[in-house]
């Protein structure tokens, strides 16, 4: 059985997975950004070992995380679910937007100050087709200005990131030992994607479990993109698998976090 933490796990999909990976025996730690939401990931949740607290909005806040997430290392598999989807700008970290905070920076500290899982695991979107590569303006600051920020554009941005991610770390840690994968979970009935929400959730379900576990179709696959409705791997927007943009992605989140990615 595993360790598997997830974060954004006090409700939708994470909490759902949870659940799911719970029965099965593992050792699940969830995740919530304050007491009131962890209060109430422990009430669905019972079977879970602890819920760790992190606003991940604030880049001190996910460094605390990381450091109590580390504490408890080495884990089997670190799910990064948590995100934001539409709303106002909202300046956080450094003054980049909610969204960015929390989709972009967050996961990428986690990933570069917690002790390497056996698997990593980034949640994209079908939004990612949508996004931008570029680099220019990133996180929207400077659009933000001139009164330009478009919240579903800067969303879609951050779930190509996010699709890049799974390629840059299964590159950058394969000779670790570590497998890196990227998830677009479908358009599910969820808070975030609404009641109206026409995908199967139970398939996202599927998928989130068989990603954690390293098991069935997603078995030794390394450097993937996995789709809702789907059997196997599939493929993600071009501009996402091109190496000198994921350098690049993990050299402004350097600057950014003032946090590197381990050698």
């Amino acid at each position: 059985m595993g360790r598997i933490f997830i974060t954004g796990s006090s409700d939708g999909l994470g909490l759902r997975a949870a659940k799911q990976l719970v029965s099965k025996g593992h050792t699940v730690y969830l995740h919530a950004r304050n007491t009131q939401r962890a209060s109430d990931a422990r009430n669905a949740c019972p079977g879970a070992a602890n819920v760790l607290l992190g606003d991940l909005t604030s880049i001190e806040e996910t460094k605390a995380l990381a450091s109590s997430l580390s504490k408890l290392a080495p884990m089997d598999c670190i799910f990064h679910n948590a995100g934001l989807y539409l709303g106002p700008y909202r300046p956080q970290a450094q003054g980049y937007p909610a969204v960015f905070a929390v989709n972009v920076l967050a996961p990428y500290i986690l990933t570069c100050l917690v002790p390497l899982p056996k698997r990593l695991v980034y949640a994209s979107s079908d939004s990612h087709w949508g996004g931008s590569n570029s680099l220019d303006d990133f996180g929207w600051r400077e659009r933000q200005k001139s009164g330009r920020f478009r919240d579903s554009s800067a969303y879609a941005d951050t779930k190509l990131y996010n699709t890049m991610f799974g390629y840059a770390f299964a590159r950058r840690f394969a000779s670790k030992g570590v497998i890196a994968n990227s998830v677009d979970p479908g358009w599910v009935p969820t808070k975030m994607g609404g009641a109206g929400a026409p995908g199967n959730i139970m398939e996202s379900e599927r998928l989130y479990v068989m990603l954690a576990e390293g098991t069935g179709e997603a078995e030794g696959k390394n450097g993937c993109f996995w789709e809702n409705g789907r059997r196997g791997p599939t493929q993600s927007k071009k501009d996402a698998y091109d190496e000198k943009t994921q350098d690049d992605l993990l050299k402004k989140l350097r600057e950014i976090t003032g946090v590197g990615v381990p050698e």
